[in-house]
């Protein structure tokens, strides 16, 4: 299983080679991608922090968690941290099953667990400001000192 939080772009061929099998029947890819607009806003960029170490054996958790719900036979999760342009991937999940269906479901339910579980914090920069969004913080909890703007 892979699973990682880099630094450095995300590698959509990798993810894919990490979980092929001959028996998978279905390898789903979703990219989470920045986008240039957030509540009527225009962003600019984002900034994603971490602990990579707490946050990779949360994503590896939800990982094994997927499997098991989903009958996964690998899935690949990794996550990007630093400034982000628009247009550029900051969450990138690969999953192989022996079934589309399940393929689908266990890819979405990986997407939504990581963004409500895993310990990373984004900040999206507009034009006149920015601010610290989603992630823990959206369950009433805020980055750790050290990580805010």
């Amino acid at each position: 299983m892979l699973i990682r939080v880099t630094d450095q772009v995300l590698n959509t061929q990798e993810a894919i080679a990490a979980v092929e099998s001959p028996a998978a029947g279905a390898v789903n890819v979703f990219l989470g991608v920045v986008r240039d607009n957030s509540l009527g806003r225009r962003v600019g960029f984002l900034e994603y922090e971490a602990y990579p170490s707490m946050a990779e054996k949360v994503m590896r958790e939800i990982a094994e968690e997927a499997k098991t719900r989903f009958g996964l036979i690998d899935c690949a999760v990794l996550h990007r941290t630093g400034k982000l342009a628009i247009g550029e991937t900051s969450l990138l999940i690969t999953v192989s099953c022996g079934h589309r269906a399940e393929s689908f479901e266990g890819g979405h339910w990986l997407v939504n667990e990581i963004k409500k579980r895993v310990p990373v914090w984004k900040k999206e920069v507009w034009e006149d400001g920015e601010e610290w969004i989603e992630g823990p913080e959206s369950l009433g909890m805020q980055p750790p000192a050290g990580m805010r703007a």
